[in-house]
């Protein structure tokens, strides 16, 4: 057990500028490879933010879940085609804090475990994982842990409830915070345990802020107040008191406006992000300010130094050099999993992320000769690699996937990888020559995966959504797709973006790549040179605190 983590501390003394005590609610971290609790890019930006938040000596902490199965391990059927398979997990590193707390589920007491993840494991805050996987525990209660994003939605009230009221009552246990971050509303329960702890509406909001990740319904989840009433969620309040704490009049209680409404300050994840997220919620009564602080990464994290300081000294040849090994690496991965030799001097289009319907896997292929005919140009190859996990039980999302895995089988030069964690995202950032990044717009909120793979040296050929926008500049540092009208059925969205992503591929990028290296390396570079460092986490980081942590709240 741990005799320091069973109270507020850091290893360091918190810089002058960043003080106020910060807890930061999470449902998902992607940390390091070993620690595998995240699904997508909401961990890599909680991770990075935690990496940040200890390179600069910030008095945060982080509150997140300890999922026994995490969220899947991604393997194959025999056929190749993806199989979920969940395995439970085992961490030597996470230590005992000490802290155990009781939340009330389904009106059933039920233990909350908190373990420590101390900062010189991995360089982040500190991080308390919570478990209800105790023996004191009845079964059900002991599964509430088991899976991140449980398919079943009692299961997912249970675990809000877990995050939200159990963090918050480890994060007294700790000695207490001033501000309560929530990044995303999986965590709102804590909400109702302020609301408890102070008796005002006023109260809750001067301690709370949120983050708002998604324009998509998905991401804004909806439940039936009653039944959410009936699981304890609003901590004990009457249904009545709850109705009125959030301005809920009808049966369905919205967590995103709830959260915008409790909160004294909020924020989108991106320039554009934040006008869509004042477009959606403004017009709802009682929501508070939402600004724009946009993802970003950790560079020391995700940046190969060796191609870095090729570039500062502007050693092209060196570049190009670490550059070739850095795609071996990858390719090696390919070669382990497909049976195929990819090439290091021939240009290598990585798609690689969450595969949910908007991000669009499959637009390449939706002409399946046209595709067949750019992979298969004998002047000017290329090579194409898919990865990403789709949500497990998401039948459609699946099918996609393996879609593509069938379509590879039949090419020597087209790979679809599994097991896309930290690991495999990091050597699909180093080997990519183009970062193709295809959401419907507006619905990519940030998309901060092009963001470490400009860090090193890959190019991002994109939708101009999320922070796309506040980075690129088409033909200089990315390849850039016209905007679209969004207000045109997705069908003809897609068909448009297809033909002019085609277009610009065949046209303008790989010609480039090929026959003028010096433009292709111009422009690598001064995508290397924009990403850092309006693009790294320390700016975010800092921006926290400076916007949202120390932010008064008008009286």
């Amino acid at each position: 057990m741990s005799k320091t983590y069973n109270r507020w501390y850091h290893p360091y003394d918190s810089n002058d500028k960043y003080t106020r005590r910060v807890a930061y609610f999470c449902m998902e971290y992607a940390i390091h490879q070993s620690l595998k609790i995240y699904s997508g890019g909401l961990g890599f930006l909680a991770g990075s933010h935690m990496r940040s938040a200890f390179d600069l000596r910030q008095n945060v902490i982080g509150i997140g879940m300890l999922w026994k199965y995490g969220y899947y391990d991604q393997e194959r059927n025999e056929d190749q085609s993806m199989r979920p398979h969940f395995t439970q997990k085992y961490y030597s590193f996470l230590q005992d804090s000490g802290i155990t707390v009781r939340v009330v589920v389904n009106n059933h007491p039920v233990l909350v475990k908190a373990l420590v993840l101390k900062p010189e494991v991995f360089g982040t805050a500190p991080i308390y994982f919570l478990t209800t996987d105790v023996p004191e525990n009845d079964h059900l209660a002991r599964t509430i842990t088991n899976r991140l994003y449980d398919p079943e939605p009692n299961a997912r009230i249970a675990q809000s409830i877990v995050l939200g009221i159990g963090g918050a009552k480890v994060v007294e246990a700790l000695g207490g915070a001033e501000v309560y971050h929530m990044n995303e509303g999986h965590a709102l329960p804590l909400a109702f345990h302020l609301y408890q702890e102070y008796g005002q509406k006023e109260e809750v909001r001067r301690r709370m802020v949120f983050t708002t990740h998604t324009p998509e319904k998905a991401g804004n989840e909806e439940h039936d107040i009653q039944m959410l009433h009936n699981m304890s969620f609003f901590n004990g309040i009457t249904l009545e008191e709850a109705r009125d704490l959030t301005g809920t009049t009808g049966h369905m209680f919205n967590h995103t406006l709830v959260a915008l409404r409790l909160s004294k300050v909020s924020n989108g994840v991106s320039q554009l992000h934040g006008e869509v997220a004042r477009d959606m919620w403004y017009g709802n009564e009682g929501v508070c300010e939402i600004k724009s602080i946009t993802n970003a990464q950790n560079v020391p994290f995700w940046m190969d130094k060796q191609l870095w300081e090729a570039q500062e000294r502007n050693k092209d040849m060196t570049m190009q050099q670490r550059k070739k090994e850095m795609k071996r690496k990858l390719f090696d991965v390919v070669a382990d999993q497909t049976g195929k030799i990819f090439k290091p001097d021939v240009l290598t289009i990585v798609w690689a992320r969450r595969f949910a319907a908007y991000k669009r896997a499959d637009l390449l292929v939706r002409d399946m000769e046209r595709f067949l005919r750019l992979v298969n140009k004998s002047d000017m190859p290329v090579q194409v690699i898919w990865a990403g996990k789709p949500y497990p039980f998401d039948l459609n999302a699946v099918n996609t996937f393996n879609k593509l895995v069938y379509i590879s089988q039949k090419q020597d030069n087209v790979a679809v990888l599994t097991g896309y964690e930290l690991g495999l995202s990091r050597k699909l950032k180093h080997g990519a020559d183009v970062w193709l990044n295809t959401p419907r717009r507006p619905r990519e909120a940030s998309g901060t995966s092009g963001m470490s793979a400009a860090m090193n040296g890959a190019v991002n050929f994109s939708v101009q959504d999320g922070w796309l926008p506040e980075f690129s500049r088409h033909g200089e540092n990315s390849f850039v797709l016209p905007i679209v009208d969004t207000s045109l059925p997705d069908d003809l969205q897609d068909e448009e973006d297809y033909n002019n992503m085609m277009r610009i591929l065949e046209q303008q990028v790989i010609p480039t790549y090929y026959r003028d290296r010096e433009r292709w390396l111009r422009i690598v570079k001064q995508s290397m040179r924009d990403v850092i460092p309006a693009f790294s986490s320390d700016r975010m980081a800092h921006q926290y605190y400076e916007l949202m942590y120390n932010y008064q709240m008008r009286s």
